[in-house]
């Protein structure tokens, strides 16, 4: 049965979302990236989640009139963890309800962020007196009296002079990295920015920034588009292997794709792309070295050493990226292995080396990377989770796009909800979720993984329910929807073999973190706050990842935090600082890299990850030490 959606759009974020009548508004918030402070788990029990909505919303719940006054019902104010949505709403969310506030976390950059005291881009305006028989200085002296010492190149030195002149030695010049490279004559201000990007295995995301204010102008998104060659970072690296040309041909990709949303961001923001003057990337270490088009060959085998470690600043030109003719490229550290720029991002972004207490950060994704902290002490973590969470390798998967199953309800039958509120076509990865603990709680599925037969289900099953499961020389699976009521005119069903991969994936990232726990001699119950990074991590529902062990089990939901894309937070902030960036290099440089492969402990946490959880989170005490 299909759910109709509705909007729901948050001020002043300006973000719109549309979901399901029923869904709760930090549900909705979630998913427009706009990250609340939940210190008590979203159980409704703190009342610090309040947000302002006049109409829309379902009626009080007990547990809101107990924290609220009725005054403050009356005027709009409700909890977040509590309200749902029932119709289009306008949702306000004040300052002190995000949980930048409370965690120091930048988990979205939509909106402005602090420009550091040492931004990387410099916009000096100067007023200088015509050279004369008393102050026969060089040009370039009397520009740095008011810039300040800069490096400067033969090509602006060039100009330098004529400029100068025509200007009647005034105007403005414009450094980044402490490097002059433009000076613009008269008092017009003409329009600079900066781009960060977060270069993701499967995705690319870009943003748009004044390097003075900090404000978004623009953003964009698209699929990688080396995924055509591989759809993980492995099959890439042995494609570069594989193919005289094979390197450079997935440099090209990645160029050409930053390229297109070059344009793009600068056409959304009225500017041309010549006017962006440094871009910022952050990714994984094999997606950076791709770009930067480094040979990522010793990372596909033992002791996966990378190119470089160190961040890298490249002339844009170098790299074939058009924007200013003097623009440049900045490519985060890296800490080892297959943790990379985009892990040092999120390190960054969180703040987790100032954490008193032991934090772990989890960046669920294709490359899966696992960070934690206990007593200043950094350990960090990939894992290759594999595409499933992405839809691939799943019968009826797909990416999350329209048409794609986002969430499933089981109840005495199946219910769903579709992106753009269409007829489904397949399952995203937040579906896949919901489907699994779905059949474990029913005990259509066993721990173990195996998918019972229809003769061997539980005696209390909804007939429903009942009716979906089928068996037949293909193998046993669970109907999800029906062929009729799809707009691929086929049922769109959960076989074993999904469940196996599914099962695949949940073990690379649970054995992940069973190892760095083990390092750091914890139990997942000393563990204070457990971080969730990714786009992906907006979109799943944390009851159904605990029931299938993709996020800790056992852990209370108070200690679960949804951080959103911090690779590309982390991307921003160094786009604005540049002691940002020297405390990147810094936490890349302090943070020991865990090889999974040669841990001795691997090999067992991996076996007894491949099995779910035996009952729900919230069903077991904390479980001790590993």
């Amino acid at each position: 049965m299909i759910e109709s959606e509705v909007s729901v759009t948050f001020e002043p974020q300006g973000r719109m979302v549309r979901v399901r009548p029923g869904v709760t508004v930090r549900e909705a918030a979630t998913r427009a990236g706009v990250f609340l402070d939940y210190p008590c788990g979203g159980q409704g029990t703190c009342g610090k989640c309040r947000v302002k909505a006049m109409a829309g919303l379902s009626e009080p719940a007990s547990d809101e009139q107990a924290l609220l006054t009725p005054e403050e019902l009356t005027s709009g104010i409700r909890l977040a963890c509590r309200a749902a949505v029932v119709r289009p709403v306008v949702v306000t969310v004040p300052d002190k309800s995000l949980l930048s506030t409370t965690y120091k976390i930048l988990a979205d950059s939509s909106g402005p962020a602090a420009v550091g005291s040492d931004p990387p881009v410099r916009r000096v305006h100067v007023e200088m007196n015509a050279p004369t028989l008393e102050d026969d200085a060089a040009d370039l002296e009397r520009l740095l009296r008011h810039t300040g010492p800069l490096a400067v190149g033969r090509d602006v030195l060039s100009v330098l002079p004529a400029q100068l002149r025509q200007s009647g030695f005034c105007g403005e010049a414009i450094a980044v990295d402490g490097e002059l490279i433009a000076f613009d004559g008269g008092v017009s201000r003409k329009p600079y920015c900066v781009a960060a990007f977060d270069i993701g295995t499967t995705t690319l995301v870009g943003v748009l920034l004044d390097p003075c204010t900090g404000v978004e102008r623009a953003r964009a998104s698209r699929m990688n588009p080396q995924t055509s060659l591989g759809d993980d970072v492995l099959s890439r690296i042995l494609h570069t292997r594989q193919h005289m040309k094979g390197l450079e041909e997935l440099r090209a990709m990645a160029v050409a794709a930053v390229n297109e949303m070059c344009l793009d961001l600068a056409a959304r923001a009225g500017i041309t792309p010549q006017a962006i003057v440094q871009i910022i990337i952050a990714g994984n270490t094999t997606m950076q070295h791709l770009f930067a088009g480094l040979d990522p060959g010793a990372l596909g085998e033992v002791p996966f050493v990378p190119a470089a470690s160190r961040s890298l600043r490249i002339p844009a030109k170098e790299t074939g990226i058009s924007i200013h003719p003097r623009g440049s490229v900045y490519v985060f550290p890296v800490i080892g292995g297959f943790v990379g720029g985009d892990t040092v991002a999120g390190m960054l972004t969180t703040n987790i080396a100032e954490s008193q207490g032991p934090v772990m950060l989890i960046d669920i994704g294709t490359n899966g990377e696992l960070v934690l902290h206990r007593d200043g002490i950094l350990w960090a973590t990939s894992c290759a989770a594999g595409p499933a969470f992405e839809g691939a390798r799943i019968s009826h998967g797909m990416r999350a796009a329209e048409g794609a199953i986002e969430e499933f309800i089981f109840e005495d039958d199946v219910r769903w909800s579709v992106i753009g509120d269409v007829r489904p076509a397949g399952i995203c990865g937040s579906a896949l979720i919901d489907a699994a603990a779905g059949l474990l709680r029913l005990g259509i599925v066993l721990p173990q993984g195996l998918m019972l037969e229809p003769g061997q289900l539980p005696d209390n099953l909804p007939e429903a329910i009942r009716r979906r499961v089928v068996s037949d020389a293909s193998g046993t699976r669970f109907v999800l929807v029906e062929a009729s009521e799809t707009s691929i005119g086929s049922a769109i069903e959960l076989t074993q073999a999904d469940v196996r991969e599914l099962q695949l994936a949940i073990a690379a990232i649970r054995a992940g973190f069973t190892i760095l726990l083990r390092r750091a001699e914890l139990g997942i119950d000393e563990v204070e706050h457990v971080l969730v990074a990714g786009a992906f991590g907006n979109y799943i529902r944390c009851e159904n990842a605990q029931r299938i062990g993709l996020l800790p089990h056992g852990l209370p939901p108070s200690k679960l935090a949804f951080v959103g894309n911090t690779s590309l937070s982390g991307a921003h902030l160094a786009a604005l600082s540049l002691s940002a960036r020297e405390r990147a290099e810094s936490l890349a440089q302090r943070t020991h890299h865990v090889d999974l492969s040669l841990d001795p402990h691997f090999h067992e946490a991996y076996v007894e990850a491949m099995f779910f959880p035996e009952e729900d989170a919230t069903e077991m005490t904390p479980s001790g030490r590993p």
